[in-house]
């Protein structure tokens, strides 16, 4: 059949151009298998005698992704509108022609005839806008505005933003232009007038048919206000309309919205109107129940119009691909900005590289997605129809077969269902027809959520779920809640989404057999109230809320953590990585990552990405703390290892404002900032904790006070104490993720008097013949977090040289035991029933002081004691160097290590560090006893 369909059209176009026939009989073989696969093709090339020339005898087909832009350009005999209409259609057939021909012939992939089809009609568009423009400037003159000449900018929606438009499409348009006025001619029209009779021009020129065809059918209904609005508006009623009417289909739709003809002036005024539409600045969830309903309304159009064998609206067809990775930008992009893209391809294969779906799942997706839309182009270039519908006709069903390279009709129609079957699945798992949570809550848990119930009304509808002293204990916090919230104003849609979430709560808490987790669970739910997203986040994915319980009901501390910070909640995403904290080296990488995608100019969104990083990764650190899959020692090396990061980003980030406002220093580069960071304390020692504050000293190195190199240039010196200031307001300032760390700089030479930044000759000379026997015990915990290998040097040869200092032991003796008893007569909380853990007698304060001592009375004999700055380390060498008894040292490790990880789960129970005494009181005598013996 296919092949008699060809030679009868080869036939016919040899009996009406017999010349070119001749000169083309070589060429006959291919071009009957056109003629037969396409009437498109044929009819095409009937009414065209030299089309087919063009394409063999001038090669043309042969041409990969034609530069269709340059080949418009060189048409220049355009004389009025209906001379335009004939150039563009005629223009449009001989490259779809062409690009169909190799399409059906397999000359080129389906991506790239996307890609081709959408630079095609970019390319018209353009063609006709740019010389509509002109003709309309030159009879009514120019639209002037505040940077000049005013375009008439064109979204390209849908598919043709993407650039993955259909091979027979409908293309989809906005037009805007950016300030009302009037135009600089004599007579002057009104810019919405000219604008408008602009826009009417230019969808005739694309849209009506004449003899030579249509080159696109032109939708514009999905601007502002629809049919009803103005063809085309200026930016500011745009503006309005997305921010006060804007609807959730229209930011589906506009997230593809992509500017057909960019004008460098204007165009980032009018996509600055469009992001922060579209995108959310926190993960919103609310975007997959409007997509379900927007689904359920095509499938509900699908069933009365009787469409079957639809590839693209049908179950498992196009369109549900595109609502799976469309649906997952709108709820992530406007936290991860590398998922902002229009073409759906290049967006999965970011959501694989962001590990937003598995990798497997992205690759099924992408195959499924490939082979649907060759199948679709294949459908359209048999007669260049607007069709997704698989044929019942004989010979486009032979066709279908050919292209395909299947036997047979059913077994296409058998490759095709598989392909949409795998789809569904994918579908159903992200967004599905109703909630998940909807259909899976027991009646008894929505009742007592719903319902005003009494006390025993309460006791009889939920006996089969729960105890009576359960329900006893629950029920009335859980009735003063309910009361709370529905007093507590969170907008209509919010109290849907709580309507039903309350009784999955309930349900899950159930479940899990531990009612704890239930007041922590109010503050939280009363934190996000008003934040739908996250009311939604929780109803929509159940693993979220079964975390959040399991977290809420470990710790009240994480339960504080997240009320305070809700964007927290998006890490309940995704189990695996919550439980599974960064590894230690990777946190510097890691987050310089992060920052890769941030506008390195925009310091307010740096400081609160810095907050965010923290808070997110502290809390999958205390995840894995409760969960057990971490010990004490690991706790306190990823806690530092991740400050260690966060003050590595701010220095640079300090250094990277202060450099482009001032230049550099003397000797000072971007690898060799000639600045250090020196932590004391808990930093310093490796052992911070959960809200540990960070001890640090700023050193830097420049030897010259010369000027920076900059035009705003200012002294070296004064460059790094700025250099200092400004790193301190990256840390102590306060945004909605509150402030990054609590800083103390008193340890620096002089304490608060001294200035924020010394140089390391004033560091070295301080230390030696200034600094008080406590400030040298501060010195024992202490290393250089940041700077460069010669700084470092010379930190840890000063570091050394302090500690080895020869003393008399009995003097060093007293006034370290005499700074313990003023430390603990301040600072202690115990009492004769609580031991307080750090500042008791036999506390964490004594294994420190003592630790301390024995590196200041014996360094000077055994040099490896200063090498180390924690206790657990120093320990071992001054059991190595018989300074400890094997039974000392073992005793102080022992109670240190109890000590600090009693200390960790406290904070984490959101409770001060007091224990029952009887609980550590063994180890408290113990490490007392070896108090006495070496301090007293």
């Amino acid at each position: 059949m296919l092949q008699a369909k060809g030679q009868a059209v080869w036939q016919q176009f040899s009996e009406r151009y017999p010349q070119q026939a001749e000169a083309l009989q070589v060429f006959a073989p291919d071009i009957i298998v056109g003629f037969s696969l396409s009437d498109f093709i044929a009819d095409s090339c009937l009414k065209d005698a030299e089309l087919l020339s063009w394409l063999f005898i001038d090669k043309q087909l042969s041409c990969a992704q034609p530069d269709y832009a340059n080949y418009w350009s060189q048409i220049h005999e355009i004389q009025d509108e209906a001379n335009l209409a004939q150039h563009l259609r005629r223009f449009r057939r001989r490259w779809m022609v062409q690009l169909a021909w190799r399409d059906l012939t397999h000359q080129q992939s389906i991506a790239q005839s996307l890609t081709d089809v959408s630079a095609l009609a970019d390319t018209l568009i353009n063609g006709a806008y740019h010389w509509l423009y002109a003709d309309m400037c030159s009879k009514h003159g120019m639209p002037m505005g505040s940077l000049g000449p005013q375009p008439m900018l064109i979204w390209g929606m849908g598919k043709l933003g993407g650039q993955e438009l259909n091979f027979s499409s409908d293309i989809d348009l906005i037009f805007a232009y950016p300030e009302p006025g009037e135009t600089d001619a004599r007579r002057g029209l009104e810019h919405q007038i000219w604008f408008q009779r602009l826009a009417q021009k230019l969808i005739a020129a694309l849209h009506q048919i004449t003899a030579d065809g249509q080159v696109f059918r032109v939708d514009m209904r999905l601007r502002p206000f629809g049919d009803s609005g103005p063809i085309v508006s200026h930016f500011a009623a745009l503006e309005d309309y997305y921010q006060q009417q804007g609807r959730d289909w229209e930011r589906y739709a506009m997230l593809k919205a992509r500017i057909i003809n960019p004008d460098g002036r204007y165009s980032e005024q009018l996509e600055q109107i469009r992001r922060p539409f579209v995108f959310r600045r926190y993960i919103d969830f609310s975007a997959i129940e409007s997509l379900r309903r927007m689904k359920s309304m095509i499938s509900q159009e699908v069933r009365r119009r009787q469409l079957t064998n639809n590839i693209k609206l049908g179950a498992g067809g196009i369109r549900e691909i595109e609502f799976i990775v469309q649906s997952l930008q709108l709820i992530r992009a406007g936290r991860q900005a590398s998922l902002q893209t229009r073409n759906l391809l290049q967006t999965l294969q970011v959501m694989e590289q962001e590990q937003v779906l598995e990798a497997s799942d992205c690759q099924a997706l992408r195959d499924c997605y490939l082979y649907l839309r060759r199948v679709e182009h294949y459908l359209q270039q048999f007669n260049d129809a607007q069709t997704q519908t698989l044929p019942d006709d004989g010979l486009n069903q032979q066709r279908l077969c050919r292209v395909c390279e299947v036997a047979d009709f059913s077994a296409l129609l058998a490759q095709v269902q598989g392909v949409m079957a795998e789809v569904s699945h994918h579908f159903e798992l992200l967004i599905g027809e109703e909630a998940e949570g909807a259909s899976s809550c027991d009646a008894e848990f929505n009742d007592a959520w719903l319902l005003e119930l009494s006390d025993n009304e309460a006791q009889a509808l939920l006996a089969d779920k729960l105890s009576q002293t359960q329900i006893a204990d629950l029920w009335p916090a859980w009735q003063h809640f309910r009361d709370y919230m529905l007093h507590h104003p969170i907008g209509q849609r919010g109290k849907e989404t709580l309507d039903k979430l309350m009784p999955l709560i309930l349900q899950e808490v159930v479940r899990s057999d531990d009612a704890s987790s239930l007041p922590r669970l109010y503050t939280v739910i009363k934190a996000i109230s008003r934040r739908t997203a996250y009311l939604e986040l929780l109803f929509e994915n159940q693993g979220a809320l079964r975390q959040l319980i399991r977290l809420c009901a470990a710790s009240p501390w994480i339960t504080e953590q997240i009320a305070r910070f809700p964007v927290l909640l998006d890490e309940l995403l995704n189990p695996q990585m919550l439980y599974q904290p960064t590894p230690l080296q990777s946190y510097a990488s890691e987050i310089r990552q992060y920052f890769l995608r941030i506008d390195p100019d925009d310091l307010e969104l740096q400081m609160e990405t810095l907050r965010q990083y923290k808070l997110a990764e502290q809390l999958r650190i205390a995840a894995a703390d409760v969960t057990g899959a971490l010990p004490v020692m690991k706790v306190s090396d990823h806690l530092t290892y991740l400050a260690e990061a966060i003050i590595d980003q701010a220095v640079h980030l300090a250094w990277q404002q202060m450099t482009a406002r001032y230049g550099y220093p003397a000797g000072a580069s971007d690898d060799n900032l000639q600045f250090a960071v020196v932590g004391y304390g808990k930093l310093g020692g490796l052992e911070l904790g959960y809200g540990s504050d960070l001890d640090l000293v700023f050193i830097h190195g420049c030897d010259g006070n010369e000027l920076t190199s900059g035009e705003k240039s200012i002294e070296s010196r004064q460059f790094y104490l700025r250099l200092a200031q400004r790193i301190m307001h990256i840390f102590a300032t306060k945004t909605a993720s509150g402030e990054l760390y609590e800083v103390d700089l008193r340890l620096r030479p002089a304490g608060n008097s001294g200035l924020l930044v010394c140089h390391m000759d004033g560091f070295a000379q301080y230390q030696q013949q200034e600094a008080w026997t406590w400030e040298h015990q501060a010195l024992t915990r202490s290393r250089m977090i940041f700077g460069s290998d010669t700084l470092y040097q010379q930190f840890a040869k000063i570091r050394h040289a302090v500690l080895a200092k020869p003393r008399d032991i009995d003097t060093l003796r007293q006034e370290v035991r005499e700074m313990r008893d003023k430390m603990r007569s301040h600072l202690s909380q115990g009492d004769e029933s609580k031991f307080d853990l750090k500042q008791d007698r036999g506390g964490i304060a004594d294994i420190e002081f003592i630790v301390q001592f024995l590196v200041l009375a014996h360094s000077h004999g055994f040099p490896e004691l200063t090498r180390w700055p924690d206790n657990v380390r120093i320990i071992e060498q001054a059991l190595q160097h018989d300074l400890l008894t094997s039974a000392q040292a073992s005793t102080l490790n022992q109670a240190y290590l109890a000590y600090r990880n009693r200390g960790h789960h406290l904070t984490l129970q959101g409770a001060p560090l007091l224990v029952e005494d009887q609980e550590l009181m063994q180890l408290r005598g113990e490490v007392s006893e070896i108090w006495q013996q070496l301090m007293n």
